[in-house]
């Protein structure tokens, strides 16, 4: 379960990202957070992964609640977690294996278990045959795969996306939305960031809509977020 009680964040600027925002997500749910530049999206994704903490309320994954872990827990929050961003992230001197064995060697998985991870979801997201390409060789779709299979090879609870269709066109976007929600189905829960009406409308999940840091709605009905 994802969880904000009351949750505020102003920042040194004097720009209210998010101001008393409650809301809950429950375990294996697909959230889509939806909302114009500076509603409160990215602050919302940062306070999930820790990179910011709010000046008030509580930010709960799982049993952790965000805004008091020592540092020294923080790697262990990270791990319930898989993250994907829209600008892929990859390391440009590993292979697309390397690149997803990389998210298990800094949390000293053995060899033996890395590869038959690796394994695993290289195939998941249809990309055995190109385990042994540099990014550079690959489509921008291929690198959002390679993207996904690095958050969920070490199998979190939930799993974060950050606008991951932003730099994608419309046939590559509706394979990539339909990738997360072949792992939604496997029970992980996802919360996706995004402000194309399209993959809102496609994917018909709960909408939280966020406008001026308050969330202005909060419904099933995708096509319902305003654009205007």
């Amino acid at each position: 379960m994802i969880e904000f009680k009351n949750v505020s964040k102003v920042y040194e600027n004097g720009s209210v990202a998010l101001d008393d925002v409650c809301l809950n997500i429950h375990d294996g749910e697909f959230v889509l957070v939806c909302g114009h530049s500076g509603a409160g999206k990215s602050t919302l994704f940062k306070l999930l992964t820790h990179e910011v903490v709010p000046d008030s309320g509580s930010v709960i994954v799982d049993e952790y609640e965000v805004t008091k872990m020592r540092r020294s827990r923080i790697p262990k929050l990270r791990r319930k977690l898989g993250v994907v961003f829209q600008d892929f992230r990859l390391l440009p001197n590993k292979t697309v294996a390397e690149n997803i064995a990389f998210a298990l060697e800094v949390i000293e998985e053995k060899p033996k278990v890395i590869k038959e991870k690796v394994a695993h979801v290289l195939e998941l997201v249809g990309l055995t045959d190109k385990a042994n390409d540099l990014p550079e060789d690959l489509s921008g779709g291929e690198q959002q795969r390679v993207a996904i299979a690095r958050a969920i090879v070490n199998r979190p609870t939930v799993l974060i996306a950050d606008e991951p269709t932003g730099n994608l066109d419309p046939t590559t976007s509706k394979d990539i939305v339909d990738l997360f929600k072949h792992i939604n189905d496997f029970g992980t829960t996802v919360v996706m960031i995004t402000h194309n009406m399209d993959i809102v409308t496609y994917l018909n999940k709960r909408v939280i809509e966020l406008k001026d840091g308050r969330i202005q709605s909060d419904n099933m009905r995708g096509a319902e977020f305003n654009e205007a």
